[in-house]
């Protein structure tokens, strides 16, 4: 029950943010981000030189970089999911399972590997840039139509040893109709910023959980 109320939620946000989108955009393509960190030159930015359209989203997690980096690491469909509206992504066929628990198993990850977005497909973006419990960034060269984006995630030191985790899109859209949809910000920008909210939001409390102790002895 309550996973079709959380999707029920988003899929709301989704057609409020769409409905409004001209009026939302600036709020969104700048959630919880400073002006100085959306100024910041960061890894990967130079894939995508003269991006049509950017955003950057961030949080704060009470927890060390260190305890933010597995959960970014295990990112991916047969991996530990999105951290997102999983019964959204599952009706489009997406077959994600959003794990709870940082896996070991799932800890491995290399320049070009792929995360892969849609479980049918197979689809998804290549690991491009990747410095550990600093940056990971997911992207690749222009496709045949001459789309592009970069999918970037920064591990930033915060405030008495709490983390800025922030998150930054830079697309081009190819020629075409189908081009324009997914990589052009009509449909990317309000649906895509919904998912990214919920997921950055679900590592924050994720990252920042604290083990529990163990019961004392009865006496």
């Amino acid at each position: 029950m309550r996973k079709l109320i959380d999707s029920l939620s988003g899929a709301l946000q989704i057609a409020i943010n769409v409905l409004l989108y001209p009026l939302l955009r600036g709020w969104r393509r700048g959630w919880g981000a400073t002006e100085q960190e959306r100024a910041m030159r960061l890894p990967g930015d130079e894939l995508v030189a003269k991006p049509e359209w950017t955003y950057d989203h961030a949080v704060s997690i009470d927890a060390p970089r260190s305890a933010v980096w597995p959960w970014l690491v295990q990112l991916g469909q047969g991996r530990g999911g999105f951290y997102s509206y999983q019964g959204l992504e599952n009706l489009v066929g997406c077959q994600i399972r959003n794990l709870t628990e940082v896996r070991p198993e799932l800890q491995s990850l290399s320049i070009g590997d792929t995360i892969v977005l849609h479980g049918r497909s197979g689809f998804g973006p290549k690991v491009a840039r990747l410095d550990p419990e600093r940056a990971l960034v997911l992207g690749g060269p222009p496709n045949e139509r001459g789309s592009q984006a970069t999918w970037g995630f920064y591990l930033l030191d915060g405030r008495q040893g709490t983390t800025r985790l922030l998150e930054r899109g830079r697309y081009v859209a190819g020629k075409g109709l189908a081009e324009k949809l997914g990589f052009g910000p009509y449909l990317m920008d309000p649906i895509g910023f919904v998912m990214s909210k919920k997921m950055l939001q679900s590592i924050k409390q994720l990252a920042a959980r604290r083990p529990r102790r163990a019961p004392r002895p009865a006496a």
